[in-house]
Parts: C-alpha cells; sequence; structure tokens
C-alpha cells in the first residue's frame, strides 16, 4: 500500500541518520558555537591587557614607589613614643631641695592577650596545668614581693581579674627592679614616668604647692608632672621643660622593645630650676612656733611672715595648718590654701601705722607733741571708745600709738583729712596685690572714697572696714623699717635653665613711701610699743620686747564680722602683731595674724610673745649684733 510503504521508508530513514532534531534547532546550534568562540576571543584579549595593566604597575612601584613602601615597612615594625621632660627642682636660697623628681615606671599587662596565649597554653598541654589563673597569680606573687610597700598580691589579683582588655598595675616602681619584672615575665610591661619628690614633707607647701603625673590631655606629649597649687602650678611652664620624641623598634609589631633599637628624635629639654628667697630653716622654724601658738590659743587659724626688711625678700611665709605632700589623705583645699596670700582680714590698730606716718610727713604732730585725748570721740552718728576707760588724759603722739588709743588716731587723723590719708594708703600699697608671686593672692579691700560713708572715717584709720593679708600688713611696717621705701615682696630669686644660666627674677618695683626723717620718727614711736613700767610709761606689747635689742612694733585687735548677724562681733577677733628686729637697724620685719583665738586664754588677746619667740630665733640663727644701746624710755602719758 503506498500510503504505507511510505511510511515505512521514512522510518527506516529517520533510523538510519538518528536525526533526532528539527531543522530550526540545528541552525540556532551553529549561531550558539560561534558565540563560544567569540567570548573566548574577548577573555584572551581582557587577560592580555590586565597582564599588560600588572607590567605597568610593577614597573611603577619598582621604579617609583620602592622608597616609600619601605619606609611605610619599616613603620609597620617601629613605634614612636614620648620621652618624659625632666620638670626642674624647687630650691631654697641656700640651695635646699625642697621639690625634685625622680624616674620611676608604672607596670602594665594586656589582658586580652594574655588570656588568649594561656588558654591556647592551656589547650596545647593539658598536663601541664599551667593557665592563665595559674600565671597571674605566680606574677602577681612576683611582683608583690618586689614592691611590697607598694601593693599587694590581692591587689594585683583584682587587677588581673577585672573585666577589660588592659589594666595598669603598680605605679613608682624604680627603674631597675620595674626592669627585673619584665625580664621575667615578659607580658608585663613598663611605661617611664616621673614622681616629685618633697624631702620636707609639709615645709613650706603651701608655697610650693604639688605635682603629680596627669594625663588627662589627649595629647600624649603632655602626659607628664604637672602642678596642681602652689609654685609648681603658677611656674609650671618653667618646670615642666619639653618632652622628646624617640623610634624604637618591636618585636613583630608588638609593644615589647628590642633592646638597643632606640633613636631620638627629638631630645627632651629639662624644665628650669626655681630659686626661692625662702630659707628652708627659718620656714620651719615660723611653722612650728606659729601651729604650737595657734594651738594653745585656739585659733582658728594663723598665718605669718618673714621679710627681709631692705630687700622686701619672704623668708618664710606660714600658715599653721597645711597639707603634706607625700600624704594624699591631706590633699584637701582647706589645707593646701595659702591664707597668707589668699584671705584678706580686718586688721584692727596694726593699721594705725598709717595714720602716725601721714601725721608726721604732714608735720601735723611730733613724737613728743600732746593732745588732751578724752576716753571716746563723736563720728557722725557713731560713738568711738578707747579699749581701756580713762578721763580725758594727755597723749604725747608717742603715748597714742604706743597705747593704742582710738580716740587719740582718729584726733590726728581728722587733722590729716579723708584725702591726705587715703593718698597714704595707697602708697602703702593697699588695696592692691602686692605681687610677691604666688597664686590666689588677694589684693585687700579699701572702700572707694565715693563709697565712704559719715562713719567710715571713723573707721579705716582704727583698721575697721578695710582689710588686707598678713603678705600686706608686713609689706607697710618694711617700708618703715627701710627709710620709707616700700620695695614689693618676692618669693622668686631667680630661674636656673637646663645650661646652668641663672635668670633673675624682674627687680620688685619700690615706692618711696614717706620720707627717710619720717621712717626714723615712726620706728621711734613704734619702739615704746615694747617699753614696760606703769600706766604712763607701758605700752601694748612689752612681751615681744628681746634682751639686748631694740624693738619696734604694733599690736592689733579687729573686730569680725559674725556671720550669723552680719554684724561686728564682741567674742571674735583678729589678733595680729607686726614688729622690726632690731629696730635702731632693722634686718626683717614680721607679721603676725591669729584668727578668733580664745581671749580667755593667757595669750588669747595678743600676739607679742610669738613675735619675741621668732624674733629671739632669728636673731640667733643670723647671729644678728646687739643694739647699741637700750631703747630710750620715755613717758606716754604727760
Amino acid at each position: 500500500m503506498p500510503g504505507k510503504a511510505g511510511a515505512s521508508g521514512r522510518s527506516r530513514a529517520g533510523s538510519g541518520t538518528r536525526r533526532t532534531y528539527p531543522v530550526g534547532a540545528r541552525r540556532g546550534g551553529a549561531a550558539r558555537n560561534r558565540d563560544y568562540r567569540g567570548r573566548f576571543v574577548a577573555g584572551r584579549i581582557a587577560l592580555a591587557v590586565l597582564l599588560v595593566a600588572a607590567g605597568v604597575k610593577l614597573v611603577h612601584v619598582q621604579g617609583f614607589e620602592a622608597e616609600a613602601l619601605s619606609a611605610r615597612a619599616e613603620r609597620q615594625r617601629t613605634t614612636s613614643i614620648d620621652i618624659p621632660a625632666e620638670r626642674g627642682s624647687i630650691k631654697d636660697r641656700n640651695g635646699a631641695d625642697l621639690a625634685f623628681s625622680i624616674e620611676t615606671r608604672m607596670l602594665w599587662a594586656n589582658l586580652r592577650l594574655m588570656r588568649k596565649t594561656w588558654s591556647e597554653f592551656a589547650r596545647e598541654h593539658p598536663g601541664s596545668g599551667q593557665d592563665y589563673d595559674s600565671r597571674v597569680a605566680e606574677i602577681a606573687r612576683f611582683i608583690a614581693g618586689k614592691v611590697p610597700e607598694l601593693t599587694t598580691e590581692s591587689e594585683l589579683l583584682r587587677a588581673f581579674h577585672k573585666d577589660a582588655s588592659f589594666t595598669y598595675l603598680v605605679d613608682d616602681v624604680e627603674p631597675s627592679v620595674a626592669e627585673l619584672i619584665k625580664q621575667t615575665y615578659p607580658e608585663i610591661g613598663y611605661e617611664k614616668r616621673a614622681k616629685r619628690v618633697y624631702p620636707g614633707g609639709q615645709l613650706a607647701s603651701n608655697i610650693v604647692g604639688y605635682a603629680n603625673w596627669r594625663q588627662e590631655s589627649p595629647d600624649v606629649s603632655k602626659h607628664n608632672l604637672h602642678g596642681l597649687s602652689g609654685l609648681e602650678s603658677m611656674r609650671d611652664n618653667d618646670l615642666a621643660g619639653t618632652p622628646g620624641r624617640q623610634i624604637v623598634d618591636t618585636a613583630q609589631g608588638a609593644d615589647v622593645v628590642i633592646p638597643g633599637t632606640e633613636r631620638d628624635l627629638q631630645p627632651a629639654v629639662p624644665g628650669s630650676d626655681l630659686e626661692l628667697t625662702i630659707d628652708s630653716d627659718v620656714q620651719y622654724e615660723v611653722q612650728s612656733r606659729l601651729a604650737d601658738y595657734a594651738g594653745r590659743v585656739g585659733a582658728r587659724g594663723a598665718s605669718a611672715v618673714v621679710l627681709d626688711a631692705r630687700t622686701g625678700e619672704v623668708y618664710a611665709l606660714a600658715t599653721d595648718q597645711t597639707f603634706d605632700p607625700t600624704d594624699q589623705s591631706t590633699l584637701q583645699p582647706k589645707l593646701m590654701n595659702n591664707a597668707a596670700v589668699t584671705t584678706p582680714f580686718e586688721p584692727g590698730s596694726v593699721n594705725k601705722v598709717i595714720t602716725a606716718a601721714a601725721a608726721i610727713e604732714a608735720g601735723i604732730a611730733g613724737p613728743e607733741s600732746v593732745r588732751q585725748v578724752p576716753g571716746s570721740i563723736e563720728i557722725s552718728d557713731h560713738t568711738v571708745h578707747d579699749a581701756w576707760s580713762h578721763g580725758t588724759q594727755p597723749f604725747t603722739t608717742t603715748g597714742i600709738f604706743a597705747k593704742s588709743s582710738n580716740v587719740g588716731t582718729l584726733m590726728l587723723a581728722q587733722e590729716l583729712g579723708p584725702d591726705r590719708y587715703l593718698e597714704m594708703l595707697r602708697r602703702f600699697g593697699l588695696g592692691k596685690r602686692t605681687g610677691i608671686g604666688l597664686p590666689g593672692e588677694s589684693p585687700g579691700y579699701v572702700p572707694p572714697r565715693a563709697q565712704w560713708s559719715g562713719t567710715t572715717f571713723g573707721n579705716l584709720p582704727i583698721g575697721q572696714g578695710l582689710s588686707m593679708t598678713v603678705v600686706q600688713l608686713a609689706s607697710m611696717y618694711q617700708a618703715i623699717a627701710n627709710d620709707g621705701k616700700r620695695v614689693e615682696p618676692r618669693i622668686v630669686r631667680a630661674k636656673v635653665t637646663p645650661d646652668g644660666r641663672r635668670i633673675p627674677e624682674p627687680a620688685p618695683a619700690t615706692t618711696q613711701v614717706v620720707s627717710p626723717k619720717t621712717a626714723d620718727t615712726v620706728k621711734d614711736i613704734l619702739r615704746a610699743v615694747t617699753q614696760d613700767g606703769d600706766y604712763d610709761y607701758r605700752g601694748t606689747a612689752p612681751e615681744a620686747a628681746l634682751e639686748g635689742y631694740q624693738i619696734a612694733g604694733k599690736t592689733g585687735t579687729g573686730q569680725q564680722v559674725d556671720p550669723n548677724t552680719g554684724a561686728y562681733s564682741n567674742r571674735l577677733y583678729n589678733i595680729t602683731f607686726a614688729g622690726m628686729l632690731p629696730a635702731d637697724d632693722p634686718r626683717f620685719v614680721v607679721g603676725i595674724r591669729l584668727d578668733a583665738p580664745d581671749a580667755t586664754l593667757p595669750e588669747g588677746s595678743t600676739a607679742a610673745p610669738l613675735f619675741h619667740d621668732i624674733a629671739s630665733y632669728l636673731a640667733q640663727r643670723f647671729q644678728i649684733p646687739l643694739s647699741d644701746s637700750p631703747a630710750p624710755r620715755v613717758r606716754l602719758v604727760q
């Protein structure tokens, strides 16, 4: 059958050729083969381009970047570290150290690396019995045994087991001990630091101040010893020096420095030394005697200063309570305050020297001039009394001040007038800072002339209504002792640079307050303050007299303001004394203030005995020649 035969033939033919796809599909396969060949060619071209680019980069790196890449590789195995500058010393006028620095180390540990290292060791050596805990226990015992005065084993274990990646361990370790610890236990590192040493402890600490290692600044180069108080703070720029920079090689980029690889980029420049006017022996004696006396009379506080009568240099500046820089528990604001320069007070009758000097300078009175002085005087709507009851009496000018008559002083001040009196206050330096060179100095207070009320001029001449510091008090009497020339007190004599150059401080300002003749007359008047005898001869401070020497001085009792009432208190007083040794050829001036001593005690109403003790020490310490003759004994009430 044809139809069937045709079908059979097609079947055989198809079976012979094994064609299993239509004609259209065959044409598509050919196109795909052409695409494969195109991609292959493109890939070869791209590979060739990459190889060419790599070759060009290699030439560029080898030819142009080799030096930069070498430097980068060098940086990867080196570390830049700061070199702390040695802080300058503070010395007294005789070269004795009041503060200096020693090099120390701060031990540290990388806790994260230690934990990782000893965890791996424990896994790899399960039978060793050693792991992180056993390792740090061993290290803690070793370190505590080497520096028992600095830490304990338990303190170190707490540091090793705290939740942190890094910890400091012990500060103030001697360099040789730190190196031994590091060699024995390489995982312990250290930082170079410095420690401030105060060999005298409390001695002159209110002057010298305090410095410790500071690292609050994000600038690591500023991590060093820096001052917190006193001259350590005020003269920090002179003392601190300039840190240096050093390059060291480290083992595989770690913090372990390879010995012998240190190279200085910039050497550290040490700070300058400060040479003070202070005499350590005098400072010690004044501090000790002041603290003892303040304790005996129950004073809330006390301060004293000893000045060179000619130069204004400070030989001692003391407060009865101060801090010990070697005892952290004493670093309290109250103890670190230097009340002798920061705390003004109403001085009382020691301020009468202003009226005495002004009256003599103006020719209003002579030392033997006589005035009939009543027991009280009316000033505006206020009545001022003398400290003791008396009727009208014939006081000499010397007697007015030797017996400290408020009424006689105000009589002279009224003759002088407020404007001339205010001018004399200014000449003596009241109401402005002395420039002593210590931080926090107060200028004291003198009310502006425009603010004076009717009673103001009844207060100022007797030392109320104005305030001054102990340094200002002594400075007034230094002017009288120095032929009328006031020299601003100073406490730093010179700066000594690292290369040994001694640079004196700028010369202090001077003021000719009164003429030399007036100054001599006032000194003669003030000698009578220490006279003893019956009423007509006795001054207010015979306890200040020193056998063999003429002494000139003045007592003071200034009322304090009662903080509860805002009015002057009848129980709280400033007890003051200022004096010269010896009066016939002054070498020293001493100023003293007692803050609210117990007036019911035998010595609670005077500082004269304390002046006597300090003057006696000064006379012996400096072998001051005896006065040629005793002071003339003069009558105070005619």
